[in-house]
C-alpha cells in the first residue's frame, strides 16, 4: 500500500510538472516537455499519454517550417477541459471574465457596481445574476465552469474565499462560497487585488531574469493604497504576500482615513485625501468611497502650473508613500518598486515626495535609491495574477484527484 501510495505520489508530481511546463511555454512538443521537465522521455511519454486520455491536455501538429519531414507533435491543455470564471471587483465597477482550460479568454463584460447602503447585499445579487448570463452567454451548464476566481482591494482571509474588510464596504464581511455554493459548484478563490499584481510581475520578472530574480514590490495607487510583495525563496518558489500598507500609521492622530481610524497612510495618499489637501477640507472630514479620476486631473493641471495648493496636495501624497515604502525596505531588503493603478498618470507629482520619503530609510542610504518603475496597465496584470494562480490550483486539484473533471476513463483498468 505505501509503495503504491509513493509511486501515485510522484505520478502526481510529474503530471504537474508537465502541466506546469505547458502553462508557462505554450505549446510543447515531447522533446521540450522533457528538457523543460527534467524528466526522462519514457516517463513524459506516459504523462502524455495519460492526460491525453484524461482530456486534460490535446495534441496538435506543426508543419515544419521548410515544408519537409513529418510535422512536429504539439500538446497544450485542451480547451474544453473546463472553464474559470474570473470577476475583478473595484470601486466603481465588476468585471466579468469567462476563460476556457487553455487560458483563452472567451467572454467578458463590466458593470456598474452598486452603491446603494445596502452594498454588500446588492453585490451579491448583481454577482449572482452576472455569473449567470456570462454562463449563459456561451451556453457553459454550471457544472462546466470549475472555478470562480474573484479579487478585491482589502483584507482577505487566508484559508477562505471571506473578504474580511474592504475599502467600499468596510467592516461588512462577504463570504463568496456561502453566497454562491448554492447554484455553483465550481471551487471558489479570493485573492488581493495587489497580490495578483505582484504575482504577475514576479513572473514577468522572472521570465526575464531567470534565478537573479530575487523580490519585488507592487504599490497600487487609486482610490486606495495597495502593496503586493513577492519573493522567491530557496527552492525558486514565489513567496506573494499583500500587507495592509495603506493603513499603517503615517500621523498619529493624524487625517480620518475610510477605515476608520486616523493618520494611515491612505489618508495623505488615496485620491480622497489628495482631494481633501487642494481644497483646504478639515482633517476630520468623513472621506469619500469613490472620487471621479476628472476631479483630480483638475488638480493635476493647476500643479503642473504651480499651483501650490495643489502641488503641495500630490508632495504630501508622495511623502507618506515613500515613508512608508522606506518602512517596508527596512523590513525586508532593498528590492525594485513597480507603481502601477490609476494614480501614476500622476507619477510625475509624486516622484519627489516618493524618493524625498525614501531617503529617510537607513537601508536607503547605505545602499542608495531602489529601482522605481512604472506599469501601467494594472488590470492587465490583476487578470494575468489570476490566470496564473486558478489555473494553476486546477491543474493540482485534477493531478491530486488522479482524474480529470471530466472523466478519468483509464482509472477503471
Amino acid at each position: 500500500m505505501l509503495a503504491k501510495s509513493s509511486t501515485e505520489l510522484v505520478r502526481q508530481k510529474n503530471s504537474g510538472l508537465v502541466l506546469s511546463a505547458l502553462r508557462q511555454h505554450g505549446p510543447l512538443a515531447h522533446t521540450e516537455l522533457s528538457d523543460f521537465t527534467r524528466l526522462s522521455s519514457a516517463t513524459v511519454s506516459v504523462i502524455t499519454a495519460d492526460l491525453e486520455r484524461a482530456q486534460i491536455i490535446e495534441k496538435s501538429e506543426q508543419q515544419a517550417t521548410t515544408g519537409r519531414g513529418r510535422p512536429r507533435v504539439l500538446f497544450s491543455p485542451r480547451r474544453d477541459c473546463g472553464y474559470l470564471i474570473v470577476v475583478v471587483i473595484s470601486s466603481n465597477a465588476v468585471q466579468y471574465s469567462l476563460v476556457d482550460y487553455s487560458g483563452r479568454l472567451i467572454d467578458r463584460f463590466s458593470e456598474e457596481r452598486p452603491r446603494e447602503t445596502s452594498g454588500v447585499v446588492s453585490l451579491v445579487a448583481a454577482l449572482r445574476d452576472a455569473l449567470r448570463r456570462i454562463a449563459a452567454r456561451s451556453q457553459l451548464a454550471h457544472d462546466q465552469v470549475l472555478m470562480i476566481s474573484i479579487s478585491s482591494k482589502g483584507l482577505v482571509d487566508n484559508s477562505e474565499p471571506v473578504l474580511r474588510w474592504s475599502p467600499t464596504f468596510g467592516r461588512d464581511e462577504i463570504d463568496f462560497a456561502a453566497v454562491l455554493s448554492d447554484e455553483w459548484s465550481a471551487r471558489i478563490i479570493l485573492g488581493n487585488e495587489t497580490q495578483l499584481v505582484a504575482a504577475a510581475l514576479g513572473r514577468q520578472d522572472e521570465n526575464k531574469m531567470g534565478g537573479e530574480f530575487r523580490a519585488l514590490a507592487a504599490l497600487s495607487l487609486g482610490h486606495s493604497i495597495g502593496l503586493g510583495i513577492v519573493r522567491r525563496d530557496e527552492e525558486g518558489h514565489h513567496q506573494i504576500s499583500a500587507p495592509n500598507f495603506g493603513h499603517m500609521m503615517h500621523v498619529p492622530g493624524g487625517a480620518l482615513c475610510r477605515c476608520g481610524a486616523r493618520g494611515c497612510i491612505e489618508a495623505y495618499a488615496g485620491f480622497y485625501a489628495m482631494l481633501r489637501t487642494a481644497f483646504d477640507v478639515p482633517l476630520d472630514t468623513i472621506p469619500a468611497k469613490f472620487v471621479p479620476i476628472a476631479e483630480l486631473d483638475k488638480i493635476a493641471v493647476s500643479a503642473r502650473h504651480g499651483g501650490r495648493r495643489n502641488v503641495l496636495a500630490f508632495r504630501q501624497a508622495g511623502l507618506a508613500l515613500g515613508n512608508g515604502l522606506s518602512r517596508v525596505l527596512s523590513l525586508h531588503e532593498r528590492m525594485p518598486i513597480v507603481i502601477t493603478g490609476p494614480g501614476v498618470r500622476y507619477y510625475d507629482l509624486l516622484i519627489g515626495g516618493i524618493e524625498e520619503g525614501l531617503a529617510e530609510s537607513h537601508v536607503v542610504r547605505m545602499e542608495g535609491m531602489p529601482e522605481l518603475r512604472v506599469a501601467i496597465d494594472e488590470q492587465t496584470l490583476v487578470f494575468e495574477g489570476h490566470l496564473n494562480r486558478a489555473l494553476s490550483i486546477l491543474d493540482n486539484d485534477i493531478v491530486r484527484k488522479g482524474a480529470s473533471v471530466v472523466e478519468l476513463r483509464d482509472q477503471a483498468g
